[in-house]
């Protein structure tokens, strides 16, 4: 399925609801037929993948693990065993800017179910214990994993769709697809390959200014995965400060050293995770992250008093100035 020769013939387009977003696929080729049946099993390998890793289904493996693995080892299939060990990794790497037992301190803020709320400062004294990679016991002799106390608790919710992408894009590449574009929610894109008569694959990234230009970022894409992780979505006010549900590992606190992070590699699994450490760590540690993968292009961008400040390695900013004034009352 070259793209040179699908020039004349419209794309295949699928979409589908999962994990709590909306999964898309774009695919090119001559054989329309040939590139429905990939695209829907990709879609079905997104399916299984959230069966395994959801939160929420009490019949996955991540719920299995969150009931039970305080009291014993619990035994998990090898994709799920080795995707926590590479969460692991990852945590490690970051120095805990990443953390997938975080779910604790997102219950602790009201975000888990809800908008968020201010939390009892003893509250989240107290939960902070229950947080942190160094509580989940991976015995890779035996597939199973272990907690060392009560109340710890997996959500996979800032890698997971980033390997479910890989999965899928996995299944089109078998499947022979050799043109195609999937994304989840937008936040997390994955490129196949070239679009007819093009280089690369054109991904925009949005302004998280409100009042700038609407993009911020035109980032190209060819076999490669972007992964954009911001402060907006679920937040609530308190003393006349706005604060988001993306939260620290470290201090139990949401971010506030940026607003958006993005990050380009070869992997979705590590760009969902980098994006989401990027913006954990902000500008301060961008030099140091950035140096973690070679070619890894990144993005951040953070805010002060009265402007936001763009910072960038390897993605070239549509603005012709890194700092851009905010408007009144953000």
């Amino acid at each position: 399925m070259s793209p040179d020769s699908s020039r004349n013939l419209e794309p295949v387009r699928l979409a589908r609801r999962a994990m709590a977003t909306r999964f898309e696929i774009v695919l090119h080729g001559e054989d329309p037929t040939q590139l429905r049946r990939a695209g829907l099993a990709a879609l079905a390998e997104v399916d299984e993948i959230e069966a395994q890793l959801s939160l929420f289904q009490p019949t996955s493996e991540i719920s299995h693990i969150n009931a039970r693995a305080a009291l014993e080892p619990i035994r998990v299939t090898p994709p799920v065993f080795h995707l926590l060990q590479q969460a692991a990794l990852l945590h490690q790497q970051t120095e805990g800017a990443f953390d997938i037992t975080i779910a604790p301190m997102v219950r602790c803020w009201g975000f888990m179910n809800g908008s968020g709320s201010w939390p009892d400062p003893a509250e989240v004294a107290r939960v902070r214990q229950q947080v942190g990679m160094q509580h989940v016991i991976l015995d890779e002799a035996n597939f199973t994993v272990r907690f060392d106390r009560e109340g710890v608790m997996l959500d996979l919710g800032a890698i997971g769709k980033g390997y479910a992408i890989d999965r899928a894009a996995a299944t089109l590449r078998e499947a022979g697809v050799t043109s195609a574009l999937l994304h989840g929610g937008t936040s997390t894109v994955y490129a196949i390959g070239r679009p007819p008569d093009q280089e690369t694959w054109k991904v925009a990234v949005e302004s998280p200014v409100e009042g700038a230009p609407r993009w911020l970022a035109m980032v190209p894409l060819r076999d490669a995965a972007l992964s954009v992780s911001a402060v907006w979505g679920k937040s609530f006010q308190h003393e006349g400060k706005t604060f988001g549900h993306v939260l620290d590992p470290r201090s139990g606190q949401p971010v506030a050293n940026a607003v958006l992070a993005a990050i380009a590699l070869p992997s979705a699994t590590e760009t969902d995770a980098l994006s989401t450490a990027l913006l954990v760590v902000g500008t301060g540690g961008h030099e140091k992250l950035a140096q973690l993968r070679p070619g890894m292009r990144t993005l951040v961008v953070s805010s002060g008093a009265d402007n936001f400040r763009s910072e960038s390695k390897g993605i070239s900013l549509k603005t012709p100035e890194n700092i851009v004034k905010a408007p009144p009352n953000v």
